[in-house]
Protein backbone atom coordinates (compact mmCIF):
# COMPACT_ATOMS: atom_id res chain seq x y z
CA UNK A 1 0.00 0.00 0.00
CA UNK A 2 1.22 3.48 -0.79
CA UNK A 3 3.23 5.17 2.29
CA UNK A 4 0.94 8.08 1.68
CA UNK A 5 -1.89 6.86 2.05
CA UNK A 6 -1.18 4.94 5.43
CA UNK A 7 0.15 7.78 6.51
CA UNK A 8 -3.64 9.74 6.12
CA UNK A 9 -5.16 6.36 7.44
CA UNK A 10 -3.14 5.19 10.04
CA UNK A 11 -3.81 5.17 13.78
CA UNK A 12 0.35 4.58 14.24
CA UNK A 13 2.51 5.81 11.53
CA UNK A 14 6.49 5.17 11.33
CA UNK A 15 8.82 6.18 8.55
CA UNK A 16 12.52 5.89 8.11
CA UNK A 17 12.69 6.14 11.65
CA UNK A 18 16.38 5.61 13.60
CA UNK A 19 17.38 5.77 17.17
CA UNK A 20 20.96 5.62 18.18
CA UNK A 21 22.44 5.67 21.45
CA UNK A 22 25.85 7.49 20.93
CA UNK A 23 27.69 5.42 18.11
CA UNK A 24 25.19 2.71 18.27
CA UNK A 25 22.39 2.30 15.87
CA UNK A 26 19.74 0.55 17.56
CA UNK A 27 16.53 0.92 15.49
CA UNK A 28 18.21 1.02 11.16
CA UNK A 29 15.11 2.39 9.30
CA UNK A 30 11.93 1.28 10.69
CA UNK A 31 8.57 1.70 8.63
CA UNK A 32 5.17 0.54 10.17
CA UNK A 33 1.69 1.59 9.77
CA UNK A 34 -0.95 -0.01 11.99
CA UNK A 35 -4.95 0.28 11.72
CA UNK A 36 -6.80 0.85 14.80
CA UNK A 37 -8.32 -2.11 16.29
CA UNK A 38 -4.84 -4.35 15.79
CA UNK A 39 -3.04 -6.44 18.19
CA UNK A 40 0.34 -5.91 16.93
CA UNK A 41 3.19 -8.28 18.91
CA UNK A 42 6.55 -7.44 18.50
CA UNK A 43 9.17 -9.93 19.05
CA UNK A 44 13.29 -10.52 18.51
CA UNK A 45 16.42 -11.19 20.13
CA UNK A 46 17.14 -10.03 23.41
CA UNK A 47 18.79 -6.60 23.01
CA UNK A 48 17.28 -5.62 19.26
CA UNK A 49 15.48 -2.62 20.25
CA UNK A 50 12.15 -3.99 21.19
CA UNK A 51 11.47 -1.71 23.71
CA UNK A 52 13.25 0.71 22.52
CA UNK A 53 10.68 0.87 20.15
CA UNK A 54 7.65 0.73 22.42
CA UNK A 55 9.63 3.65 24.24
CA UNK A 56 9.65 5.70 20.66
CA UNK A 57 6.00 5.05 20.32
CA UNK A 58 5.04 5.83 23.89
CA UNK A 59 6.98 9.60 23.62
CA UNK A 60 9.81 8.37 26.33
CA UNK A 61 12.47 8.67 24.44
CA UNK A 62 12.67 10.86 20.61
CA UNK A 63 14.23 8.94 17.62
CA UNK A 64 17.44 10.01 16.33
CA UNK A 65 15.29 10.78 13.14
CA UNK A 66 12.08 9.84 10.80
CA UNK A 67 8.79 10.42 11.50
CA UNK A 68 6.72 9.10 14.42
CA UNK A 69 2.55 9.96 13.96
CA UNK A 70 -0.32 8.95 15.79
CA UNK A 71 -3.37 9.45 14.61
CA UNK A 72 -1.70 12.21 11.93
CA UNK A 73 0.31 14.07 14.47
CA UNK A 74 3.26 13.61 15.93
CA UNK A 75 3.88 11.85 18.68
CA UNK A 76 5.30 14.17 21.41
CA UNK A 77 5.99 13.35 24.77
CA UNK A 78 3.71 10.31 26.46
CA UNK A 79 0.29 11.37 26.91
CA UNK A 80 -3.23 10.17 27.25
CA UNK A 81 -2.94 9.02 23.78
CA UNK A 82 -1.10 6.08 24.74
CA UNK A 83 -1.58 3.98 28.05
CA UNK A 84 1.20 1.79 29.20
CA UNK A 85 1.23 -1.42 31.05
CA UNK A 86 4.99 -2.94 32.02
CA UNK A 87 6.42 -5.95 33.67
CA UNK A 88 6.70 -4.37 36.43
CA UNK A 89 3.37 -3.35 38.06
CA UNK A 90 3.11 0.36 37.73
CA UNK A 91 1.27 0.92 40.85
CA UNK A 92 1.60 2.98 44.12
CA UNK A 93 2.25 0.51 47.42
CA UNK A 94 0.63 3.09 49.26
CA UNK A 95 -2.66 3.89 47.55
CA UNK A 96 -5.19 0.85 46.67
CA UNK A 97 -6.59 -0.43 44.15
CA UNK A 98 -9.21 2.15 43.63
CA UNK A 99 -7.01 5.12 44.30
CA UNK A 100 -4.55 3.40 41.78
CA UNK A 101 -7.00 3.46 39.08
CA UNK A 102 -7.93 7.04 39.95
CA UNK A 103 -5.26 8.25 39.53
CA UNK A 104 -5.25 9.22 35.85
CA UNK A 105 -8.47 10.95 35.98
CA UNK A 106 -7.24 13.06 39.08
CA UNK A 107 -4.64 14.13 37.41
CA UNK A 108 -6.01 14.91 33.95
CA UNK A 109 -7.48 18.02 35.88
CA UNK A 110 -7.33 20.43 38.45
CA UNK A 111 -8.16 20.43 42.03
CA UNK A 112 -11.93 21.79 41.67
CA UNK A 113 -12.25 19.75 38.81
CA UNK A 114 -11.82 16.65 40.61
CA UNK A 115 -13.91 17.92 43.87
CA UNK A 116 -16.91 18.48 41.15
CA UNK A 117 -16.66 15.27 39.50
CA UNK A 118 -15.20 12.92 42.56
CA UNK A 119 -17.85 10.80 42.07
CA UNK A 120 -18.28 10.11 39.00
CA UNK A 121 -14.40 9.28 38.69
CA UNK A 122 -15.10 7.35 41.73
CA UNK A 123 -18.52 5.08 39.76
CA UNK A 124 -16.17 5.33 36.57
CA UNK A 125 -13.03 3.52 38.20
CA UNK A 126 -15.73 0.79 40.02
CA UNK A 127 -16.83 -0.24 36.64
CA UNK A 128 -13.53 -0.87 35.07
CA UNK A 129 -12.37 -2.79 38.45
CA UNK A 130 -15.90 -4.64 37.95
CA UNK A 131 -15.02 -5.83 34.59
CA UNK A 132 -11.53 -7.06 35.56
CA UNK A 133 -13.42 -9.10 38.25
CA UNK A 134 -11.84 -6.56 40.86
CA UNK A 135 -14.43 -4.52 42.69
CA UNK A 136 -14.75 -6.63 45.88
CA UNK A 137 -11.17 -5.69 46.04
CA UNK A 138 -10.91 -1.96 45.53
CA UNK A 139 -9.52 -0.90 49.21
CA UNK A 140 -7.00 -3.39 49.06
CA UNK A 141 -3.19 -3.18 48.53
CA UNK A 142 -1.02 -3.88 46.13
CA UNK A 143 0.61 -6.44 47.80
CA UNK A 144 -2.77 -8.02 49.14
CA UNK A 145 -2.96 -8.91 45.49
CA UNK A 146 -2.04 -11.98 43.48
CA UNK A 147 0.70 -10.98 40.36
CA UNK A 148 -1.95 -11.43 38.05
CA UNK A 149 -4.96 -9.20 40.32
CA UNK A 150 -1.86 -6.54 40.25
CA UNK A 151 -1.80 -6.99 36.38
CA UNK A 152 -5.39 -6.44 36.42
CA UNK A 153 -5.51 -3.10 38.22
CA UNK A 154 -1.73 -2.10 36.19
CA UNK A 155 -4.57 -2.31 32.59
CA UNK A 156 -7.68 -0.66 34.36
CA UNK A 157 -4.80 1.90 35.44
CA UNK A 158 -4.66 2.32 31.84
CA UNK A 159 -8.18 1.69 30.19
CA UNK A 160 -9.61 4.09 32.15
CA UNK A 161 -7.69 7.76 30.87
CA UNK A 162 -9.31 5.92 27.21
CA UNK A 163 -6.12 5.88 24.69
CA UNK A 164 -5.80 5.36 21.43
CA UNK A 165 -3.18 2.66 21.77
CA UNK A 166 -2.16 0.61 24.81
CA UNK A 167 1.60 -0.48 24.74
CA UNK A 168 2.42 -3.41 26.85
CA UNK A 169 5.90 -4.41 27.21
CA UNK A 170 6.00 -8.18 28.57
CA UNK A 171 3.58 -7.36 30.26
CA UNK A 172 2.78 -11.16 31.45
CA UNK A 173 6.36 -12.00 31.92
CA UNK A 174 6.43 -12.27 35.53
CA UNK A 175 3.21 -14.46 35.90
CA UNK A 176 3.51 -18.26 36.32
CA UNK A 177 2.38 -20.08 33.46
CA UNK A 178 -1.38 -20.77 34.27
CA UNK A 179 -1.44 -17.05 35.22
CA UNK A 180 0.10 -15.82 32.16
CA UNK A 181 -2.51 -17.96 29.66
CA UNK A 182 -5.79 -16.49 32.28
CA UNK A 183 -3.96 -13.23 31.42
CA UNK A 184 -3.35 -13.85 27.45
CA UNK A 185 -7.37 -15.00 27.30
CA UNK A 186 -8.53 -11.76 29.72
CA UNK A 187 -6.37 -9.04 27.43
CA UNK A 188 -8.37 -11.18 24.21
CA UNK A 189 -11.87 -10.65 25.78
CA UNK A 190 -11.13 -6.71 26.76
CA UNK A 191 -9.86 -6.23 23.01
CA UNK A 192 -13.06 -7.47 21.69
CA UNK A 193 -15.06 -5.66 23.95
CA UNK A 194 -13.21 -2.22 23.60
CA UNK A 195 -12.14 -2.67 20.15
CA UNK A 196 -8.60 -1.39 21.74
CA UNK A 197 -5.30 -0.71 19.56
CA UNK A 198 -2.65 -2.80 20.98
CA UNK A 199 0.89 -2.76 20.49
CA UNK A 200 2.50 -5.83 22.81
CA UNK A 201 6.03 -6.55 22.98
CA UNK A 202 6.90 -9.74 24.30
CA UNK A 203 10.03 -12.55 24.18
CA UNK A 204 7.44 -15.48 24.05
CA UNK A 205 6.84 -16.73 20.56
CA UNK A 206 3.74 -18.94 21.56
CA UNK A 207 2.24 -15.77 23.32
CA UNK A 208 2.84 -13.24 20.56
CA UNK A 209 1.36 -15.70 17.92
CA UNK A 210 -1.98 -16.30 20.43
CA UNK A 211 -2.17 -12.96 20.55
CA UNK A 212 -1.70 -10.90 17.87
CA UNK A 213 -3.55 -10.01 14.74
CA UNK A 214 -0.41 -9.25 13.54
CA UNK A 215 3.27 -10.18 14.59
CA UNK A 216 6.19 -7.85 13.27
CA UNK A 217 9.62 -9.31 14.16
CA UNK A 218 12.46 -6.65 14.86
CA UNK A 219 15.70 -8.22 14.14
CA UNK A 220 19.59 -7.36 13.24
CA UNK A 221 20.08 -10.50 11.77
CA UNK A 222 19.89 -9.51 7.91
CA UNK A 223 21.99 -8.12 5.05
CA UNK A 224 21.57 -5.20 2.48
CA UNK A 225 23.64 -3.86 -0.14
CA UNK A 226 26.33 -1.96 2.07
CA UNK A 227 28.18 -5.10 2.81
CA UNK A 228 30.04 -6.48 6.26
CA UNK A 229 32.93 -5.04 6.99
CA UNK A 230 33.30 -3.22 10.56
CA UNK A 231 32.70 -0.06 9.02
CA UNK A 232 28.97 -0.62 8.44
CA UNK A 233 26.61 0.69 11.43
CA UNK A 234 23.79 -1.65 10.75
CA UNK A 235 20.56 -1.77 13.53
CA UNK A 236 17.70 -3.71 13.96
CA UNK A 237 14.98 -3.53 11.13
CA UNK A 238 11.26 -5.39 10.42
CA UNK A 239 12.27 -8.73 9.04
CA UNK A 240 9.16 -10.02 9.00
CA UNK A 241 5.39 -8.82 8.83
CA UNK A 242 2.51 -10.62 8.60
CA UNK A 243 -0.60 -10.98 9.42
CA UNK A 244 -2.37 -13.83 11.76
CA UNK A 245 -5.73 -15.28 12.06
CA UNK A 246 -7.92 -13.80 15.14
CA UNK A 247 -11.49 -15.71 15.20
CA UNK A 248 -12.52 -17.17 18.27
CA UNK A 249 -10.25 -19.67 19.91
CA UNK A 250 -9.26 -21.53 22.65
CA UNK A 251 -5.61 -22.23 23.99
CA UNK A 252 -6.18 -25.49 21.82
CA UNK A 253 -4.49 -23.64 19.16
CA UNK A 254 -1.59 -23.78 20.27
CA UNK A 255 -1.30 -27.59 20.29
CA UNK A 256 -1.27 -27.09 16.16
CA UNK A 257 0.76 -27.97 13.67
CA UNK A 258 0.55 -24.97 12.15
CA UNK A 259 1.01 -22.90 15.03
CA UNK A 260 4.23 -24.97 15.71
CA UNK A 261 4.89 -24.51 12.22
CA UNK A 262 5.00 -20.98 12.12
CA UNK A 263 6.30 -20.23 15.57
CA UNK A 264 9.86 -22.11 13.90
CA UNK A 265 9.62 -19.94 10.68
CA UNK A 266 9.68 -16.61 12.37
CA UNK A 267 12.15 -18.24 15.26
CA UNK A 268 14.56 -18.64 12.18
CA UNK A 269 13.98 -15.59 10.40
CA UNK A 270 14.20 -13.62 13.62
CA UNK A 271 16.76 -15.47 15.22
CA UNK A 272 18.93 -17.21 14.12
CA UNK A 273 22.21 -15.34 13.61
CA UNK A 274 23.40 -17.92 10.63
CA UNK A 275 19.97 -16.98 8.55
CA UNK A 276 20.62 -13.64 6.88
CA UNK A 277 18.11 -12.27 4.04
CA UNK A 278 18.64 -9.56 2.38
CA UNK A 279 16.58 -6.71 2.76
CA UNK A 280 15.03 -6.25 -0.16
CA UNK A 281 13.78 -10.08 0.28
CA UNK A 282 12.06 -9.57 3.78
CA UNK A 283 8.75 -11.49 4.45
CA UNK A 284 6.54 -8.17 4.68
CA UNK A 285 3.27 -9.94 3.92
CA UNK A 286 0.63 -7.88 5.77
CA UNK A 287 -1.32 -5.64 3.59
CA UNK A 288 -0.14 -1.97 5.61
CA UNK A 289 2.95 -3.40 5.66
CA UNK A 290 5.86 -1.23 3.90
CA UNK A 291 9.27 -0.43 3.38
CA UNK A 292 11.88 2.52 2.23
CA UNK A 293 15.40 1.26 1.39
CA UNK A 294 18.19 3.60 0.46
CA UNK A 295 19.93 3.26 -2.55
CA UNK A 296 22.74 1.91 -1.20
CA UNK A 297 20.76 -0.62 0.95
CA UNK A 298 19.59 -2.15 -2.41
CA UNK A 299 22.38 -3.59 -3.77
CA UNK A 300 23.64 -7.64 -2.98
Amino acid sequence: MNPDELRRTSCLFLQDVYKSYGSKLVLDDIDLAVAAGEIVTVVGPSGCGKSTLLRLILGQELHSSGTVLVDGQPCGFADRSRGIVYQKYSLYPHLNVLDNVLLGLRLSCGVFERWRRRKAFEDEAMTYLARMGLQEHARKYPHELSGGMRQRVAIAQSLIIKPKILLMDEPFGALDPGSRENMQIFLLELWEEFGMTIFFVTHDLEEAVFLGTRIIVLSQHYTDGRGNDGEVRRGARIVSDRALPKEAQSTLVKTAARFGELIQQIRQEGFDPKYLRHAGSFDLTHPHSFQTLRKEECGQ
